[in-house]
């Protein structure tokens, strides 16, 4: 089963471009809460995915009820407001989907929902010198701990020989 990233009302293309390049690296699926604050088919978009946008699986959903309706799994939602961290989490079952939700980068996820998922509410460690993390950052840092939880299955270890090769600097 996939790991998958949920974007709640994504607002700055570059941010979900980058979010998608990473889910295409990772074999991550993501999920797209509207309304989003850009089309699809941006330039912006484009040019952060790095030309990967046809590798990437994901969905739109009308708002955050359509999404519940259609997805079942583990919920975690990324929120300055979470009293666990992501060593709280265990994503080591590679047979469950896992669902990382992160909020619209200027108001984060509603309060609201947040406050019915209260115990599935994950804070990155940071100093109190910032309010948060950028969003790309923020799904990165998570997928790979998920990833890490599993022993990265299904994703190269080393650099492929259909690019350098694993001794590429060893040559």
């Amino acid at each position: 089963m996939p790991i998958n990233v949920v974007l709640f009302e994504p607002e700055i293309p570059q941010n979900t471009g980058n979010i998608m390049r990473t889910c295409v690296a990772t074999n991550t699926i993501l999920h797209l809460i509207e309304p989003l604050g850009f089309k699809l088919d941006d330039k912006h978009i484009a040019r952060s995915a790095a030309n990967n946008i046809k590798d990437l699986r994901y969905f739109v959903y009308k708002n955050f009820d359509d999404f519940l309706s259609k997805n079942e799994g583990e919920f975690y939602f990324l929120t300055r407001y979470g009293l666990r961290g992501p060593h709280d989490i265990d994503a080591s079952d590679p047979n469950k989907n896992y669902y990382f939700i992160l909020g619209k980068e200027s108001t984060g996820i509603p309060k609201e929902i947040l406050q019915k998922y209260l115990d599935r509410c994950i804070r990155l460690p940071m100093t109190d010198k910032v309010r948060s993390l950028n969003l790309s950052n923020v799904a990165a840092i998570i997928i790979y701990e998920a990833l890490r939880q599993q022993d990265f299955v299904g994703l190269e270890k080393f650099e492929p020989e259909n690019m350098k090769g694993k001794d590429y600097l060893l040559k």
